[in-house]
């Protein structure tokens, strides 16, 4: 689903104009993405959890040359479905 289907369909759903739609889901996009900036973990009850995790520098490799290569330490965001999501797979 991209961001323009989930507007349409929040609007489609609530019944409120797109545009006003458009509004909102920016607004919670970009306090998510300002709360991974921060490292916060952020909990939607019912939908999950996203937390920030540090990965640890490693060496990976090239899969044509076969030659390794240094992958450095990184964070990247990790999402953990719910309960009630994972139950529903």
């Amino acid at each position: 689903m991209t961001k323009a289907e989930l507007i349409s369909d929040v609007a489609r759903k609530t019944g409120l104009p797109r545009k006003d739609v458009a509004l909102v889901v920016n607004a919670v996009l970009e306090s998510l993405r300002e709360a991974f900036f921060r490292k916060e973990r952020i909990e939607l009850r019912g939908f999950g959890v996203f937390v920030t995790k540090k990965r640890k520098p490693r060496v990976g490799r090239n899969p044509r040359t076969k030659e390794e290569v240094k992958i450095p330490e990184r964070t990247v965001v990790v999402f953990k479905p719910s309960k009630v999501i994972k139950e529903n797979l």
